[in-house]
């Protein structure tokens, strides 16, 4: 297993409602695992207590089997992560960017270089790499994201809403990056509210609404009913939302 989410309770105020409460999650090595839900469901807090970035009320989370609250250095080595709103040195160029975070992580030269060149042939960065990032679209600043998560090969890949500013051909690309990586030993995990991403990629599939998980998919077996994601998942949605 390398991740482990249980009871997960989470609010930005003493006084507030639970942003998310007694979350679970689990991502074993070899699988695609995608949280869905609507926005505002809970989707990005949940990723962001995974990542650290959010403290949490209750609950204890698991990565690459080092406990986040006790050995939290020993956990964050173990993932690289993609934010939705991700932030960027800007003075620096692409390729600058990606050995800082190289550094970080403590990769050999010999291993960043053939990292560097796989992705930006994945990526089709050419060389706006050696560029400023300051120069860079939206599409253009979410790859070399996608790069400084991915240079220390992480056990476990997290994404948030990840496919948001790609063009087709590099969406398409990074899907076959996801299943590349995963089918290699490792997880990868992305919150998303895109029902035809989530069911193209993922083995399981997290339901969440209201800040709470609706319900656990396995994908091949659900794919087996012959019922569509988008019209299970709105008919589950809908149901809570009425009581």
């Amino acid at each position: 297993m390398l991740l482990e989410v249980k009871n997960l309770y989470k609010k930005y105020h003493k006084r507030a409602n639970y942003a998310v409460e007694d979350i679970n999650i689990v991502g074993n090595p070899g699988e695609i695992v995608g949280v869905l839900g609507h926005n505002g469901a809970g989707k990005s807090t949940t990723i962001k207590c995974i990542t650290g970035m959010h403290p949490y009320e209750e609950g204890s989370i698991s990565i690459g089997g080092y406990d986040l609250m006790e050995n939290p250095i020993e956990a964050k080595q173990n993932f690289g992560y993609v934010s939705d709103e991700y932030t960027l040195f800007e003075k620096m160029t692409g390729y600058e960017f990606v050995n800082f975070m190289a550094d970080i992580y403590q990769v050999k030269s010999s291993d960043r270089k053939a990292r560097i060149q796989k992705f930006q042939q994945m990526l089709a960065l050419g060389d706006s790499i050696y560029k400023p990032i300051s120069s860079y679209s939206h599409g253009m600043k979410q790859k070399v994201s996608f790069m400084g998560a991915l240079i220390h090969n992480p056990k476990v890949f997290i994404l948030d809403e990840p496919m948001v500013g790609l063009d087709p051909h590099t969406a398409n690309q990074v899907r076959r990056f996801f299943y590349e990586h995963s089918r290699s030993g490792n997880l990868v995990i992305f919150s998303s509210h895109n029902l035809d991403t989530v069911e193209k990629v993922c083995d399981r599939v997290y339901i969440i609404d209201q800040g709470r998980i609706l319900q656990e998919i396995d994908m091949a077996a659900f794919k087996q009913t012959g019922c569509s994601l988008e019209n299970y998942f709105l008919l589950i949605t809908q149901r809570v939302a009425k009581v």
